[in-house]
């Protein structure tokens, strides 16, 4: 098995979302009823018919489960999950143009639109062409709220000008452990930039995840958004990098690793809370040189296919906490067949 490189073992994923509202309606907490939530949709469905690959996705008309899945794998967020009068979403998990990724168009969330697209890896300009062409598709069908001295008239003051948010989903179990995240996030918005959770603002770092994403939208051009995003992002990659030398040599932090590897192989049952803390702990292992796979990438695939809304999908409905959490160690138990212990020395 190859060595994994610093950026393979710290960025899982690159964010570009772009706001947009359309001109001739008010933004959707000022909508004058659901009748004109529902004109958006079918206006953005319309819109969106010759892109091939959308299913829309109507609020009211998919069950909680759906829902929050498609919630748990950032294609929609809780706001959106909650507005059932009038909220919708256009999903395209089937790309096949590399980089492959998913694309979702939220519709009546804080604005018309929220068009955005992920893909694995450090990939920001990919990203951006990808949905910057989808976005002029869709601005030949639809009138589009601009104004030449402010941009993109957008809900939030804070989205105005380029209505863009780049952002990057990293892996900083070195940083987390040596105390370092709060002074990061200090000087991190000094540069214009902001770390948040797994799923945003308000949201925890769940298994040392973070997303660092661009604050300023307004008075800058999307490429200088794209080039300050990737130069933050890779200067704190080399300081997970700097931050991962301390455990390098230290058996206990080899012992953990090692022992969640046994859990995750082994475990007849497993809650979320715990999978979390044990697949930290196996990629920080592989990421030292303490464990070994060929995919990387599959503990960030596994962790979403086993939180709670996922499983009781794939079994076709809800469960209880019990027969979730052995659904969840059977899925952990195939995971790691082909993950080893790698020799000391």
């Amino acid at each position: 098995m190859r060595t994994l490189n610093n950026i393979e073992t710290t960025v899982v994923s690159s964010r570009i979302r772009l706001a947009r509202n359309l001109a001739d309606y008010p933004f959707p907490n000022k909508l004058k009823d659901a009748a004109q939530g529902r004109e958006i949709i079918e206006a953005v469905d319309s819109a969106a018919s010759g892109l091939g690959g959308f299913k829309l996705f109507r609020m009211d008309e998919i069950s909680e489960v759906v829902a929050q899945a498609i919630c748990d794998d950032h294609l929609i967020s809780a706001e959106l999950v909650r507005n059932r009068a009038c909220g919708a979403a256009l999903i395209d998990e089937e790309e096949s143009e590399p980089p492959r990724g998913k694309f979702s168009i939220m519709i009546n969330e804080e604005d018309h639109l929220r068009e955005q697209y992920i893909v694995q890896g450090l990939n920001l300009q990919p990203a951006y062409r990808r949905i910057s062409a989808v976005d002029d598709e869709l601005s030949r069908s639809l009138r589009f709220a601009y104004d030449a001295h402010w941009g993109y008239l957008t809900a939030c003051p804070t989205n105005l000008g380029t209505g863009m948010r780049a952002s990057v989903m990293l892996f900083l179990p070195g940083l987390t452990r040596l105390n370092k995240m709060e002074r990061l996030i200090r000087e991190i918005s000094r540069l214009g930039h902001t770390v948040r959770g797994v799923y945003g603002e308000g949201s925890a770092a769940e298994g040392n995840m973070y997303q660092v994403s661009n604050e300023v939208t307004l008075g800058v051009d999307e490429e200088y958004i794209l080039a300050e995003v990737q130069r933050a992002v890779l200067e704190i990659v080399n300081l997970e990098a700097q931050a991962r030398k301390a455990f390098r040599g230290d058996d206990g932090v080899r012992d953990e690793c090692c022992r969640a590897l046994g859990v995750l192989k082994t475990c007849y049952r497993i809650s979320y809370s715990e999978f979390l803390q044990r697949i930290s702990d196996v990629k920080l292992g592989v990421a030292l040189g303490f464990l070994r796979t060929a995919d990387f990438a599959a503990f960030d695939e596994l962790s979403a296919a086993v939180r709670p809304a996922n499983i009781d999908l794939r079994f076709d409905g809800a469960s209880d906490a019990d027969a979730r959490d052995v659904r969840r160690a059977a899925a952990c138990r195939k995971a790691m067949v082909g993950v080893r212990l790698a020799p000391e020395g």
